[in-house]
């Protein structure tokens, strides 16, 4: 009864949303700015959370303009919603005008020489469109991407359809070393886009960065990755030029990431994602509790002894440690 019910709901999504996007960009807008007024104005989605990561983002803004930048993040992330929806049946011409890739020359020759290539990205612009990448790379190059699957099998194949639309490929976390070494043992060199921008389970907090005026656990696997595949190193710098195009300037980190300390990737990576969010803060994910694993925490959670950490109970592990309320 479940999988018929699950079935069903995939159906009727997959029908709305085939239908949803074939309406044209500005008639989608009509329904974002509807959307805005909703969860912008009305119910104010998640607002307590957008408005403390841009104070503590910025405390060096005043009221005033924090407020407006909440406001014009509300009304681009409705955008990003319905350009979404779009995604489904935009046509090659449509996306390659609306996202335009610079910095590919680079890319294409590292790619003839046979070297793979990891980008990275944040939740910043419109990183759904950065699955047309494959309209803009040489055949040579596979373009893939890691993403985390769904719980439900028929929602998480009607995403990864979505995404797989222009043949980039989707890489379940779980399995990103294992199909990299398939593909370098094919001979074959792949564009992998990793948006590492997520909060890190207690468990894989490996290393801390100064983001955006925070002391930040940041995942480190992509940068490992890299250095055990020999990986060129690109940041993908996102522009929104104007509503409903946006650009993606591939800039070269590194083609040697052993070469570099350990952590000096992601250390990089953290500092040109902040450039980029400092430039244009609107088009950035606020609304996700980015840091709410802070490194008070994660000390007493930690046992120096053993190097493990202790996912039970904040307060039981307190009592444990005999540590004051």
């Amino acid at each position: 009864m479940g999988k018929a019910i699950s079935y069903l709901a995939y159906g009727a999504v997959y029908g709305l949303w085939y239908v949803a996007s074939l309406l044209p960009l500005r008639v989608l807008y009509v329904f974002s700015d509807l959307i805005y007024l909703v969860l912008g104005r009305l119910v104010k989605y998640r607002h307590n959370i957008i408005r403390k990561n841009l104070t503590t983002s910025f405390p060096e803004k005043t009221h005033d303009e924090l407020r407006a930048i909440e406001h014009r993040f509300y009304r681009w992330f409705c955008d990003y919603l319905v350009e979404t929806v779009k995604l489904m049946t935009m046509s090659r011409s449509q996306m390659m005008r609306r996202m335009q890739f610079t910095g590919m020359e680079t890319i294409n020759e590292i790619a003839a020489q046979g070297q793979s290539i990891a980008v990275y990205l944040g939740h910043y612009g419109q990183w759904e469109w950065i699955t047309s990448l494959p309209y803009w790379v040489t055949d040579r190059l596979q373009c893939t991407e890691i993403y985390h699957p769904l719980e439900n099998p028929y929602f998480d194949r009607l995403f990864r359809n979505v995404r797989q639309k222009r043949n980039s490929l989707c890489i379940p976390m779980a399995e990103v070393l294992r199909r990299v070494v398939e593909y370098r043992r094919q001979g074959q060199p792949i564009i992998l886009g990793y948006i590492s921008d997520q909060a890190p389970f207690w468990n894989n907090i490996h290393h801390w960065v100064n983001f955006l005026n925070h002391d930040t656990p940041v995942l480190t696997g992509g940068e490992q990755i890299q250095r055990k595949m020999n990986q060129a190193v690109f940041y993908g710098s996102v522009r929104r030029v104007r509503r409903g195009y946006y650009t993606c300037h591939m800039q070269l980190i590194t083609r040697h990431p052993a070469d570099i300390e350990p952590f000096g990737i992601t250390d990089i990576y953290y500092r040109k994602l902040e450039e980029s969010i400092r430039r244009d803060p609107t088009i950035y994910l606020w609304s996700h509790n980015r840091w709410k694993r802070t490194r008070q925490e994660f000390n007493i959670r930690l046992d120096k002894e053993t190097g493990r950490v202790d996912l039970g109970p904040l307060e039981e592990i307190k009592r444990r440690k005999g540590i004051k309320p």
